[in-house]
């Protein structure tokens, strides 16, 4: 009997000519939680979507528990006991926590002859599932009404729910903060007392060193090498995933600070109570908290797409109204959403398309679109924010999840921004793309550029930050200079 519950040999795949995978391998052992690493684009999405069902390999074998099988189907994966979460969330938004779970497996009851849903067994046994891996999630609530984060732990609970002994989690902590990653990790920690076996993808070094136990590395669809974690260092593991070493991962660039560029007073809206600041030129201002402290809120509503009740901002001194997203533009506003998928780009456009959307009138020459603007204009962005494609015609859902995230930040820069708000910047993307654009927002803030930067790990904060504030229940509790913030700081605000 093999030691390895899955054992994945010399897989290969082509799209079109083009060889997205080449004799990779992938073993891992029954129980413990294995880390799939590489930068975006090297084959881990096309190798999980293999191990699922839903692409078959041009070559290889696939041994699971020992036994050669074959996946013909996303049904045949979960029959075999084998879920993913993927990173791209999908709940039904109208339908509750517990629904979404059940879907198409609900607990029926008989009345009058018909077979109906059991919605009491239902949620009831939602919550005790729920409880068991310590999760706190509302069975009864809408999927709407879930934050971001607490949407990724109902995705986990739910791909944990069909019994599965092997768990695919694809980037699970990307939306979290440190506190709900915490309770993530304790949630694994269940799982593996449980035998239940974890591959673990995910581009933050930290969290794999703390709760993986072995390593497999993809680059350019190819198989790097495989090992335990405790013989292979950080740096060891950046340079198997590049191909050469990162020394600098967050390039912090000396920038001027210079005059009052935006004044925040007295700001309320919905989950934001009185929040005070001001913003320089050239400055990198941080916003920590955990989840639900109201940083997206605020972002949300300095950017107008959350209405105020009360406050004024003010820019260069001059009080201005901002009422829509149209109206931030107008002023020299500008901001990266949270969520890339859903909020910044239409992933079925092109990347011209997506990059010009924002402002439509820089490529009209009198009343008419001028095709050699957009595109002139389009490439200019493309280079500026290291976009890798062969055409700017390419859609944007062909491109990996860091190119992605470039062209929403290409589209904010289109608009001439003077204050660029970044929600989660660097959210699910590697390594390299992450270092990238850390660069970029150094260089904007070297430029004048005033910078409002949220993030949910807090190495990034730190590392990036002139300052940072530190909110709780839509409050700034705290405000610290990049010299003296810590990690133990941020928290005894943050808690």
């Amino acid at each position: 009997m093999s030691d390895y519950i899955l054992d994945m040999r010399n897989i290969s795949m082509n799209f079109g000519g083009v060889q997205a995978l080449k004799n990779v391998h992938l073993k891992v052992k029954k129980g413990e939680v294995h880390a799939l690493m590489g930068e975006n684009g090297a084959g881990k999405s096309t190798l999980m979507k293999i191990l699922q069902g839903i692409y078959q390999p041009v070559e290889g074998e696939i041994y699971l528990r020992g036994e050669k099988t074959q996946f013909k189907s996303t049904q045949d994966a979960l029959d075999a006991g084998i879920s993913m979460i993927h990173q791209e969330l999908n709940p039904i938004e109208k339908m509750t926590v517990a629904e979404n779970m059940y879907l198409g497996r609900e607990p029926m009851k008989r009345y009058l002859g018909l077979n109906l849903v059991d919605h009491k067994t239902m949620y009831q046994k939602a919550a005790e599932f729920y409880q068991s891996l310590d999760l706190d999630l509302p069975p009864r609530a809408m999927m709407s009404e879930l934050s971001v984060a607490r949407t990724q732990l109902a995705e986990i609970a739910k791909a944990v729910s069909y019994d599965a002994d092997i768990v695919i989690m694809d980037e699970p902590t990307s939306a979290l903060s440190d506190i709900e990653v915490e309770k993530l990790f304790k949630t694994i920690g269940i799982l593996r007392k449980r035998q239940v076996t974890i591959i673990y993808i995910s581009h933050k070094l930290d969290e794999i060193y703390q709760i993986c136990d072995s390593v497999t590395v993809l680059r350019d669809g190819n198989f790097i090498g495989s090992g335990d974690l405790k013989e292979i260092d950080k740096q060891k593991l950046i340079s198997m995933m590049v191909g050469r070493e990162v020394t600098e991962i967050f390039p912090k660039l000396e920038a001027e600070i210079g005059e009052p560029l935006l004044e925040v007073r007295g700001l309320c809206a919905e989950d934001v109570n009185d929040v005070s600041f001001t913003l320089h030129k050239g400055e990198i201002l941080g916003l920590a908290g955990l989840m639900g402290a109201g940083r997206t809120e605020v972002a949300e509503a300095i950017y107008g797409a959350r209405p105020k009740t009360a406050g004024e901002i003010l820019i260069e001194g001059k009080k201005v109204r901002i009422d829509s997203p149209e109206d931030a533009i107008k002023n020299h506003i500008a901001m990266v959403p949270e969520d890339r998928k859903n909020h910044g780009v239409v992933l079925k456009l092109s990347i011209l398309d997506n990059i010009i959307m924002s402002r439509i009138d820089k490529c009209q020459t009198g009343i008419l679109i001028s095709k050699a603007k957009e595109q002139k204009n389009a490439q200019e962005k493309i280079e500026q924010v290291q976009i890798k494609t062969s055409d700017f015609r390419n859609p944007v859902n062909s491109l990996s999840g860091g190119n992605q995230q470039k062209v929403v930040v290409a589209k904010a820069l289109f608009t001439d921004p003077n204050i660029i708000i970044l929600d989660e910047p660097t959210r699910g993307i590697d390594v390299m793309t992450k270092s990238e654009i850390h660069l970029m927002i150094s260089k904007l803030a070297q430029e004048g550029k005033g910078i409002i930067m949220i993030s949910s790990e807090m190495a990034e904060v730190m590392g990036m930050s002139d300052r940072i504030l530190v909110l709780k229940e839509g409050r700034v509790k705290g405000e610290l200079a990049r010299e003296e913030a810590t990690q133990e700081l941020i928290l005894q605000y943050a808690f």
